[in-house]
């Protein structure tokens, strides 16, 4: 368990993701292949502290 991992879109570069990014409750996981919607924001800040949701 990493608690991070990339996020492939369609046509696009992947997308780093963190599990503290993740909405819900309890265990916040993404299955491989899983879809999902997501915001990129740009950000001075190291990835992890973007405060991006998914």
């Amino acid at each position: 368990m990493k608690g991070y991992g990339f996020i492939e879109q369609e046509g696009g570069r992947d997308v780093f993701v963190h599990y503290s990014a993740i909405r819900g409750r309890g265990f916040r996981t993404l299955k491989e292949g899983q879809g999902v919607e997501f915001q990129i924001v740009d950000s001075p800040k190291p990835p992890g502290d973007r405060g991006s949701r998914y």
